[in-house]
């Protein structure tokens, strides 16, 4: 491009310039050389200004495309950010679900176990009871006592205890140990007045003193029974006691 300029330059001013300093002396030659530095310097001159222009430009467009990276980085970052926020959020979420769930979960476990424990014992404890219940209808009198009375060692407060009282009373008196019988039937009455298997346990407390000879006592409570439990089926059979023992 320099080349082109000055040649162009160059004959310019040579079409300019009078014609007999195209050939000739010294003189013309040392225009033409002075022409030639002359042109040489503007065309540098211009090759300069050309050249600062297109830097300031490409300075310009430098700065431009590196104001729209960090306009498009300050957009990514803010994405970034907003995307990171959802992610904390999301793990939060994720989080307390999985928290809120175990807690479900373990309450869960926790309520099938004790339902489990629970059945667990039911059953162990009823087959306890039978157990001894088996020995009193073999007529295994003393292992029945015996059995029962273990029950109620370790089963104090289940709902078969009244039952397992009254069948240790009836096993003393099945094996003629009437005080023991009595004794027997009056903590039933005493502990649970309420039960059913109260009554019962009156009528088998008279049988008991009416076989050591006692009747007056067994006539007392007889009436006892049919006054406290008045229709209960073993008030019916102490109302029949009583009738046949007036008539003697």
């Amino acid at each position: 491009m320099t080349s082109m300029l000055r040649w162009i330059a160059l004959a310019a001013a040579l079409a300019a310039a009078p014609a007999h300093a195209l050939f000739g002396d010294d003189e013309a030659r040392k225009a033409i050389n002075d022409l030639t530095k002359r042109t040489d310097a503007r065309l540098a001159k211009i090759e300069q200004e050309l050249a600062d222009k297109l830097d300031r430009r490409s300075m310009l467009d430098l700065n431009a495309s590196l104001e729209a990276i960090r306009a498009e980085l300050a957009a990514l970052r803010g994405q970034i950010e907003v995307l990171q926020n959802r992610v904390e959020q999301a793990d939060k979420r994720q989080r307390d679900l999985y928290v809120d769930l175990d807690t479900r979960l373990r309450k869960f476990e926790s309520v099938n176990l004790e339902k489990e424990k629970a059945a667990q014992a039911q059953a162990a404890e009823q087959q306890a009871y039978e157990a001894g219940l088996a020995q009193m209808k073999a007529n295994n009198y003393g292992a029945a006592i015996q059995s029962l009375q273990g029950f109620m060692t370790q089963y104090p407060a289940s709902p078969l205890a009244p039952s397992a009282q009254y069948w240790i009373g009836n096993a003393h008196y099945a094996l003629r140990d009437f005080k023991s019988a009595i004794a027997a039937q009056q903590r039933l009455v005493a502990t649970w007045p309420e039960n059913a298997r109260a009554p019962d346990a009156l009528l088998n407390i008279a049988s008991s003193q009416a076989e050591m000879g006692d009747q007056n006592a067994a006539s007392a409570t007889l009436r006892t029974l049919t006054s406290k439990y008045p229709a209960s089926p073993a008030a019916e059979q102490a109302r029949q006691r009583l009738a046949k023992t007036a008539k003697k």
